[in-house]
């Protein structure tokens, strides 16, 4: 099992719109990407969150889900319009 852990921290001019679709695609991974078991995604409510408001974890099937996943195409175009908006931070592990 593979564990990917992210956090993006909003740039200024970000509407909730823009939360929302990425919030969306994301979700929509889960039956879009091999290996991808699940997708949770919310509000960080840690007081302790240095300003990473969405957050989510995704469970793979193995690290090479993983990787495959980084140069999916729905991945890639997610990025594309969510990189200029959003300062990430990005954990990953395997169990």
């Amino acid at each position: 099992m593979f564990i990917h852990i992210f956090g993006f921290r909003w740039k200024p001019g970000v509407t909730e719109g823009h939360k929302a679709r990425a919030a969306e695609e994301i979700l929509d991974f889960r039956d879009n990407i091999p290996g991808l078991i699940e997708v949770y995604i919310g509000s960080n409510v840690s007081p302790r969150g240095q300003g990473y408001s969405f957050v989510g974890l995704m469970q793979f099937t193995d690290r090479a889900a993983a990787d495959a996943y980084s140069t999916h195409p729905a991945h890639l175009a997610l990025l594309e319009w969510l990189v200029p908006l959003m300062d990430p931070v990005e954990l990953d592990f395997e169990t």
